[in-house]
């Protein structure tokens, strides 16, 4: 075993900015990266990576998932990092007490220490984790606004501490690194990651994603202490200039893309983070992880950054030409760890061999190495003991302790945003108030994604957030000690006439790919109801909106008295209450602070709405937010949108309210192809593989639900020729859609291409990303079938194994130019 390594005094001394020509013609003027190197450091660096074999080094690029690896790995294989995804807990339970978080960190340290028969370097592993708004993925820690909330309360002061505390409550479980802050300049914000992005501005993302890092790192003498984690600049870059697809390609000239999109960076470098996420975008239509000017000779050479830099989920795996398990092209482009959660031992064994056939250079493996391994001293690895004995581990008291909810409390109040109010706003707690709405008492909504699970929501109830407060509670607790009544109805039902109604509803849960949408159109009609109904009573109603971006919102701000932007909250919904509520002597508790980082769009196809860009006319600007003492006259805003059903005239039905429309029929298959028309609410295939349903979801059996065994299939046939405008090109499938349980085997999307032949998509991946998650918009351009024309019916389902789906439309429309092949 070598010897120890003293944790170099790196922390004070920052590299000057300097501005190489290049990163002058790009405009990034800034340039420095952290702690400046350390001539001991990397005296010792090179010693270790003297007596490191080959295989050795090419260990350390590699970070598996802790649901596919065991100590046992870790001590066999020597893997330089570790990570758990949003849906990994530890020994396979997301919802792990956090001793054993801590346990199963002890187990992989000591793993990582075991000595080598041959004496060579023991180098010990890190385990990264997404910490993304809080320790979200642990039981019982204390969840802060998602990023977009914390945007709005333009406090840095505020979100250094947030980051401080977010370290501490990791430290606790025995982790290192988070992959947090997301520096996204987000600009649709119909991507499903727009809620991580703290705003549209530059300057903005550049000054709130910096004080993160430094929160989270700590600063001077407190950098990379024991109270503190190694942070992550992601995703670089240009993840928010994707048209809001996710994993999609930022277009435009390169200069002014790298101005805008790569501008947050240079502060968070400044900062001292000491690693960065490559991000899954393009730019131009070239994939991140594979471009070696952007990752090398823009992040490295001319932004001088010295630490390491970090794929994202099997990210190299989708440069043309790479696979999951083989990609030499990434770590060439200047990528220096694999995130690779299932595929890593061979993705081990073929990055040695292409490191032995010089595919990879011994040149460039020693410089991914050397980063690894000057984080790793930096932070202080070599000399740290197991996890539950350093400074907070095992200090279970900080996991939402009260302190912490405190500072997660005041973020709430400071992020809420006033965007209408008549009056009715604050509310004497004294009086009656009604509470509706299905946001009013879920935690699990008002926490949104990247909560527990990856995707958040779904089977989560208050049970899971011990120590939490929904927004309900918040109310009810205030009204109460103020001699008041709160009261729940989800429906909005009451037998008495309450004094004021809330209704608290949202966006459900979502995280990246599932929470990608096609316009900003708020589509669920229960909550505008619940208003109109409280309206028409003549009970003065306020909406609570829970939401991960603006959205349009028109008819449900003419229904409402007052309406406010919530976000998403996270676990304090008691801060809500602050702000809204009076004090029991009638006084205002807390102001509205909260100014809009996103502008708030008035046309429902206002997908790309920021300042400066051409014909930028939002409802609410950049920057908007009312506070008490500010009265601003309602003038009645157009409720009209024309995307609501975007070309309805040329939709064609397929299967509406639980059955097939004509000329379609319902059809199930056995595995041997033996079909099966179904003409009732319910029946099943010859054998029995494929069973239907009738369910209710908005009327009574107004969709189907299909159950799948091995072999079966399920789809729709027309029994008379179409029109060939419905197929046409320019057309595309809309199916709406649940997951009950998720497949067990392949599941195959297949549509006609012609005589004797079938064009297949594999969908088995988005149908287990959306078990559980409710319903959902599939939206597939027949342009994506690309084997024969004309595309047409039968369009089936085939399942190789077990899963359940249920179904209540299908519709072929105009494709609106959509030209992405997803599920």
């Amino acid at each position: 075993m070598m010897r120890s390594l003293m944790k170099p005094l790196v922390q004070k001394s920052f590299r000057a900015c300097a501005a190489p020509i290049l990163a002058l013609s790009l405009g990034l003027t800034g340039c420095a990266s952290g702690p400046k190197k350390d001539d001991k450091v990397e005296t010792q660096i090179t010693e270790i990576m003297s007596k490191m074999s080959v295989e050795q080094k090419v260990a350390q690029l590699i970070m598996p998932d802790i649901s596919t690896i065991t100590p046992e790995d870790v001590a066999k294989y020597r893997f330089g990092t570790i990570l758990n995804g949003g849906n990994s807990g530890p020994y396979g339970n997301e919802r792990s007490k956090p001793e054993d978080w801590l346990k199963l960190a002890d187990a992989f340290w000591e793993a990582s220490r075991t000595p080598h028969a041959d004496g060579s370097p023991v180098i010990p592993v890190l385990w990264a984790t997404d910490a993304v708004h809080g320790h979200s993925n642990v039981v019982g820690a204390t969840l802060f606004p998602h990023n977009i909330g914390l945007g709005a309360t333009r406090d840095p002061a505020l979100i250094r501490e947030i980051g401080r505390i977010t370290a501490a409550e990791i430290k606790v479980t025995g982790i290192d690194w988070t992959f947090a802050p997301t520096l996204a300049v987000v600009r649709d914000d119909r991507w499903g990651r727009t809620y991580e992005g703290y705003g549209e501005d530059k300057g903005l993302v550049s000054e709130l994603g910096a004080a993160m890092v430094e929160g989270l790192q700590g600063m001077g003498p407190d950098f990379l202490s024991q109270e503190h984690v190694i942070a992550t600049a992601k995703h670089f870059f240009g993840d928010g200039g994707t048209a809001g697809i996710d994993t999609g390609d930022t277009v435009g000239n390169e200069a002014d893309l790298v101005e805008l999109h790569a501008f947050p960076y240079r502060a968070a470098l400044k900062s001292g983070a000491q690693t960065v996420m490559a991000s899954f975008s393009s730019i131009n239509g070239q994939k991140m992880h594979g471009n070696k000017s952007y990752l090398t000779e823009l992040l490295k050479n001319e932004m001088a950054f010295d630490g390491l830099v970090v794929g994202d989920w099997n990210g190299h795996g989708r440069i043309p030409g790479c696979t999951n398990k083989d990609c030499p092209e990434s770590i060439n482009a200047g990528l220096d760890i694999f995130m690779v959660p299932e595929d890593w031992k061979e993705l081990l064994t073929n990055t040695k061999a292409a490191v032995d056939s010089g595919k990879i250079s011994q040149e460039r493996l020693d410089d991914a190495v050397r980063r690894i391994l000057r984080v790793k001293i930096r932070y202080g690895l070599f000399d740290l003991p197991a996890p539950s004995a350093r400074k907070l581990g095992g200090n279970y008291a900080l996991l939402g302790s009260p302190e912490h909810r405190a500072v997660a409390r005041k973020a709430v109040q400071e992020s809420l945003v006033l965007l209408k109010n008549d009056g009715v706003l604050p509310i004497n707690p004294s009086k009656t108030v009604l509470v509706a709405g299905e946001g009013a008492d879920s935690i699990a909504k008002q926490s949104g994604g990247w909560t527990i699970s990856w995707q958040g929501g779904g089977d989560l109830t208050n049970a899971d957030f011990p120590g939490a407060e929904s927004i309900f509670a918040g109310i009810a607790k205030q009204a109460e000690a103020a001699g008041g009544k709160a009261i729940l109805s989800v429906d909005g039902s009451y037998a008495q006439k309450p004094d004021v109604a809330i209704v608290v509803f949202g966006e459900k849960p979502y995280a990246e790919f599932m929470g990608d949408i096609k316009n900003l159109s708020y589509g669920d009609a229960k909550p505008l109801a619940l208003l109109k109904k409280f309206q028409a009573q003549q009970i003065p109603v306020v909406a609570v909106f829970l939401t991960g971006r603006p959205l349009w919102v028109n008819k449900e701000l003419n229904a409402s008295n007052a309406f406010v932007a919530a976000w998403l909250p996270g676990s304090e919904g008691g801060g809500v209450a602050d702000v809204l509520l009076k004090t029991k002597d009638g006084q205002v508790q807390k102001d509205f602070k909260g100014k809009l980082s996103f502008s708030w769009p008035q046309a429902c196809d206002a997908y790309a709405l920021n300042p400066g860009e051409a014909n930028y006319k939002p409802l609410f600007g950049y920057g908007y937010g009312m506070a008490y003492g500010e009265h601003a006259a309602w003038t009645k805003v157009d409720e009209k949108c024309a995307l609501s059903q975007p070309n309805a005239e040329n939709d064609v039905a397929v299967f509406a309210r639980g059955q097939s429309v004509a000329p379609f029929t319902l059809v199930a298959a056995d595995g041997k192809g033996q079909r099966l028309t179904l003409a009732g609410a319910k029946g099943k295939s010859a054998d029995g593989t494929v069973s239907v349903v009738a369910m209710d979801r908005n009327a009574q059996e107004d969709a189907r639900t299909i159950s799948w065994k091995a072999g079966g299939s399920f789809g729709f046939e027309a029994s008379a020729a179409l029109n060939p405008a419905a197929m046409a090109e320019g057309r595309a499938i809309r199916i709406d859609y649940q997951i009950g349980t998720r497949p067990t085997g392949p599941v195959k999307l297949s549509m006609s291409c012609g005589a004797n032949c079938r064009d297949e998509i594999d969908i088995t991946a988005s149908l287990a990303l959306a078990e559980q998650k409710g319903w959902m918009t599939a939206f597939l351009p027949l342009s994506c079938f690309k084997k024969g024309t004309p595309v047409g019916m039968p369009l089936s389902i085939q399942s190789s194994g077990n899963f359940e789906m249920s179904i209540s439309a299908v519709t072929l429309v105009d494709d609106g130019g959509e030209t992405a092949c997803r599920f």
